[in-house]
């Protein structure tokens, strides 16, 4: 089976979206774009060894290479309406690439994206993703509006994920009771696109998390040129962290574990009760973690009024190990 074969028989997929005018099969995909809306598009690479498991289950993995995208259009704000795949493929595999394609095809299913294009060549495993989405004018959630005194949000709990890549790595023994569950939180991101639909006349800035709590953080405090400061008891951590690892292993795993794809957002008090409503209806958690302040831009912790430290640091992708 050549390249053209492999795009044919998997990824070729008739879409229902009307604004897809030409999907794959020619030089260009064309796509109608509404009026009056901006356009949003990120890519991101997953790269055998870095961001995943050489064995890692196909269908997870399609999945997976798919949401971590979708959750930046979740940052955004945006709609998600189409996405390209580029898949670097060692060898060709029919039964791996079929349950690949199982997975990432059900997440666009389940958000009505459809795949407009892309490339397959042969070479180490790595798969690029670039999603689309548009948002009304003057609507999408930036890094540089955090204002001071505006509240800091999470959505879920943090540091599920990277429990469960300890749990993989045999680092860490999570009870059997909560074993799926963190392979699954691991495996399985869920992006949160109804919740950053419902803040984009809400929140003042947002993000999603994909490098921990305190990395990812320090770009708000960077982009709207404030301070950060984070209350640790106040982070959000589930019945399996709790059950797996002390109080403090929890508290750093959420700071700088990674992989979450929940996001982290600022409001300010005046629309505190807003927010409430807003996000009654997603199904979603959400807890306030501290407050933006001014100052030089960095990431405070602190504990019970003093300051706290951790020692580890966020993922870094050209860190040494």
């Amino acid at each position: 089976m050549n390249e053209f074969d492999i795009i044919k028989h998997y990824f070729t997929v008739a879409s229902h979206r009307k604004d897809v005018i030409m999907g794959p099969g020619d030089d260009c995909a064309l796509l109608q774009v509404p009026a009056n809306t901006l356009l949003a598009v990120s890519t991101d690479t997953l790269v055998s060894g870095v961001h995943f498991f050489a064995d890692m289950d196909p269908t997870a993995l399609g999945h997976k290479a798919l949401a971590v995208n979708l959750s930046d259009l979740a940052a955004m704000g945006a709609d998600p309406c189409w996405v390209s795949l580029a898949i670097t493929l060692p060898e060709v595999d029919e039964a791996w690439i079929k349950q690949f394609c199982a997975g990432f095809f059900e997440l666009s299913e389940y958000y009505n994206v459809a795949l407009v294009g892309g490339d397959t060549t042969k070479g180490p495993l790595s798969i690029t993703v670039t999603v689309h989405g548009t948002l009304p004018l003057g609507k999408g959630l930036l890094r540089s509006g955090a204002q001071v005194g505006d509240g800091i949000y999470v959505t879920g709990t943090l540091g599920d994920a990277a429990l469960g890549l300890q749990q993989a790595l045999g680092n860490i023994q999570v009870p059997e009771a909560h074993q799926e569950f963190v392979r699954n939180k691991f495996e399985y991101p869920h992006p949160r696109i109804l919740v950053g639909q419902a803040l984009r006349d809400i929140a003042t800035s947002a993000l999603d998390l994909s490098d921990g709590l305190a990395g990812d953080l320090a770009h708000i405090c960077r982009a709207s040129g404030l301070r950060a400061q984070i209350e640790v008891d106040q982070l959000p951590l589930s019945d399996a962290m709790q059950a797996a690892v002390n109080q403090e292993q929890g508290w750093e795993l959420a700071l700088t574990g990674g992989d979450d794809y929940e996001l982290c957002f600022t409001v300010s008090e005046m629309h505190r009760g807003q927010l409430e409503t807003a996000l009654s209806h997603s199904g979603v958690k959400f807890t306030r973690v501290g407050r933006m302040f001014s100052g030089e831009p960095s990431v405070e912790l602190v504990h019970e009024g003093k300051p706290y430290q951790i020692v580890s640091q966020s993922w870094d992708h050209f860190c040494k190990v």
